[in-house]
């Protein structure tokens, strides 16, 4: 799971949490930060604005080192949203790292801004998939095309689960694991 501060708050917890519920490891590693450090997270709410607001969330601690990720040791990758994806898509060795998982076809779970992740790998054409509707031009201009799902539903594109937002999480990380299952 690559998260970094500002990460939304559930799109970190809720998944780190279910993810070891069925017996998976998961590591939650970010940039520049160490097992032990923590991020900040944000908690974005739908309160009938143009867009969503934003609230301090947690603070989510880190449990393994980004510079000890071997991707070829992992199963899959989580990319949470929140205003994380923004800055983290500007660093190489996640763009790399990412880039890993699309190109052997290994389960990749992104949700809300996380898309932007996967846009920045410039990796996806011909794909589909969801995203927060701010993220749909970036999606659209790699070649993706758009799944526009409900607020609650995921979408399965071969081995990549995306979602718009929180609200999907029961479906996106059931696809999800359904998915990871498969590919061990």
């Amino acid at each position: 799971m690559i998260v970094g501060d500002f990460v939304e708050d559930y799109e970190v917890m809720v998944p780190f949490q279910a993810i070891q519920i069925f017996d998976h490891e998961i590591h939650a590693v970010c940039p520049n930060k160490k097992k032990g450090d923590y991020i900040k997270t944000a908690i974005h709410d739908f309160e009938g604005d143009q867009t969503y607001t934003e609230n301090s969330g947690h603070r989510f601690c880190l449990n393994y080192d980004f510079d000890s990720v071997k991707v070829e040791d992992y199963d899959g990758i989580i990319i949470p949203g929140g205003r994380a994806p923004e800055y983290l898509r500007l660093n190489e060795n996640v763009i790399k790292m990412t880039s890993y998982f699309i190109k052997n076809n290994k389960p990749i779970a992104a949700i809300c801004h996380g898309v932007q992740i996967l846009t920045a790998t410039n990796e996806l054409k011909g794909r589909t998939l969801t995203c927060y509707p701010a993220c749909l031009t970036e999606l659209k201009l790699t070649g993706a095309e758009y799944a526009d799902i409900a607020l609650e539903d995921a979408y399965v594109d071969n081995n990549i689960v995306t979602a718009k937002a929180w609200p999907a999480h029961t479906n996106w990380i059931k696809k999800f694991l359904e998915i990871l299952n498969k590919f061990k």
